[in-house]
């Protein structure tokens, strides 16, 4: 075993008692959010209205969904030394994301449910009220979008294969948590979306099933965000081996001498971009610890390595 005598007690908060940029954003989209939510509750109860008083409702069921995010911010930043977490506090950032993942779903299944209650037995719609509630709920979660500012890319990225995903998102792990909070309030601006067109398809054609299909419609896209977000947050949760593109890309560095050749290995995330690894490498002649950590590129983001060394004689002798 070849040790690195200077790693033995190096900080293992690995970045995460700085403040990510997500932090102070998904605080911001809280705000905006909570203001609208007692805008949309106090005129519903003053005017009578259960168009505005249910959005207000659901505006505050988002409310709660992103003030768990930004407690897995905080919590991450002031446990980030704290030597109760054997590789920092990285994966609260997942935890953050796979928990408002689970509340999309749930989402998903209500707007379902709801919907196909409606369609079933429609209810009488105050089209003007309503299509107004719908506007602004889509401008104020349209600016939330715009801050929260997380890349197109990402968010499409959820609906792809399951494969492709596991080798992107351990190659390439974006920030969890935002992505969970970014997710909550486009599905609030998709549902105005959907609402304004429904609403406006109903008012001048009469077709009243459009409204509650919508809804249905909504809710299939809120489960697959949410899906695609369960998979990637739990393969780090449950310390899943990273892709086969970045195993190979280890074992080529390590091996590139035509001696060594790596015996058995585990990489897996432990934070946002941050990776560990155990590597067990067999080889006629041992080199240290540094010169095998030397061989592997800082690009791969491994903050954490551990190498074992085994030396096998040589036939010859």
């Amino acid at each position: 075993m070849q040790n690195d005598i200077n790693d033995l007690h190096h900080s293992h908060s690995f970045g995460q008692d700085k403040k990510r940029p997500g932090e102070l954003r998904t605080f911001i989209v809280i705000g905006i959010t909570a203001t609208m939510m007692v805008v949309e509750i106090t005129a519903g109860i003053l005017f009578g209205s259960m168009a505005l008083l249910a959005d207000g409702l659901h505006m505050a069921s988002h409310a709660a969904a992103l003030s768990i995010n930004a407690f897995a911010y905080v919590y991450a930043r002031k446990n980030a030394n704290n030597p109760a977490f054997s590789f920092g506090t990285g994966k609260v950032n997942a935890l953050g994301g796979f928990s408002g993942a689970i509340l999309l779903a749930v989402f998903a299944l209500l707007m379902a449910w709801e919907s196909s209650s409606r369609l079933i037995e429609p209810v009488e719609i105050i089209f003007n009220q309503a299509i107004l509630v719908a506007v602004i709920g889509l401008v104020v979660n349209g600016i939330s979008v715009l801050i929260l500012g997380v890349h197109t890319e990402d968010h499409d990225h959820a609906g792809h294969s399951q494969g492709h995903d596991q080798d992107h998102e351990s190659d390439h792990q974006h920030d969890h948590n935002l992505k969970s909070a970014y997710l909550h309030v486009l599905t609030d601006a998709l549902t105005s979306v959907l609402a304004i067109v429904a609403l406006l398809a109903a008012k001048y054609f009469g077709f009243i099933w459009m409204d509650p299909l919508m809804g249905i419609v909504g809710a299939i896209l809120v489960a697959r965000w949410s899906i695609g977000l369960l998979r990637s947050t739990s393969a780090i949760l449950l310390d899943k081996q990273v892709s086969q593109t970045l195993q190979d890309k280890i074992k080529y560095h390590i091996e590139n001498d035509g001696d060594s050749q790596v015996a058995d290995l585990h990489v897996w995330s432990i934070g946002p971009n941050i990776h560990a690894a155990i590597i067990s490498v067999v080889t006629h002649h041992a080199l240290t610890y540094e010169e095998y950590k030397a061989r592997l590129p800082e690009d791969l983001g491994l903050e954490h390595v551990s190498i074992e060394v085994k030396i096998i004689d040589d036939p010859a002798d």
